[in-house]
């Protein structure tokens, strides 16, 4: 095997996906950005969460919205629902581990708040079940998935899809949707002059 002809397979293949799910998504990005900005405005906050190497980017978006992006602004309420080992491990005693993440929403979140699942299978019944709650208050969902026809679609007022059987290549889209999705509510926000 020769490592260097891997490496520029999996850079080239992730690199290609992202310039695709960039160019098909922007009306989505267009609009969940819309959507986040007026949920902050109206005194909302943004709800992040997922398993595995999707609860670390519920955790990396969340810090995007509390600390900043690019800009010197005002810090903005979002909050990783994969962070409270306390509340995680009790709920998932009590309740099971499909209840950790819909427990949290029933009792911090309103109608005003946007909520954010992100599951690379778009099956993990945590986030689906979070997402139905979040759907009985009335917020505003988003959805981070892989191929499309998971079930998260289902449970969804918005998904970006990435057309890709590879975790590593889905995560890595994700990871640039999200940026930028970042980046666009702080321009909303709070203007150009920092940029």
């Amino acid at each position: 095997m020769e490592l260097i002809k891997e490496i520029k397979n999996r850079a080239d293949a992730s690199s290609q996906l992202i310039a695709q799910a960039l160019k098909e998504n922007q009306e989505k990005l267009k609009t969940a950005s819309e959507k986040i900005a007026d949920s902050l405005r109206q005194g909302g906050k943004v709800f992040f969460f997922g398993n595995g190497g999707s609860a670390s980017q519920a955790q990396h978006f969340s810090a995007e919205f509390v600390n900043r992006m690019v800009m010197e602004r005002a810090p903005l309420p979002a909050i990783a629902l994969t962070t409270d080992t306390s509340i995680l491990t009790s709920v998932g005693n009590d309740r099971g581990f499909e209840q950790i993440f819909s427990i949290q929403l029933r009792a911090l979140g309103k109608k005003e708040d946007i909520a954010v699942g992100i599951s690379t299978s778009g099956n993990s019944e945590n986030v689906i079940l979070a997402l139905e709650e979040a759907g009985r208050l009335g917020m505003f969902r988003i959805g981070f998935a892989g191929r499309g026809g998971s079930r998260i679609g289902k449970v969804t007022d918005l998904c970006f899809w990435v057309e890709s059987p590879h975790t590593p290549r889905i995560q890595e889209v994700h990871l640039a949707l999200g940026h930028i999705l970042c980046e666009m509510v702080e321009l909303i926000l709070f203007g150009k002059e920092n940029e």
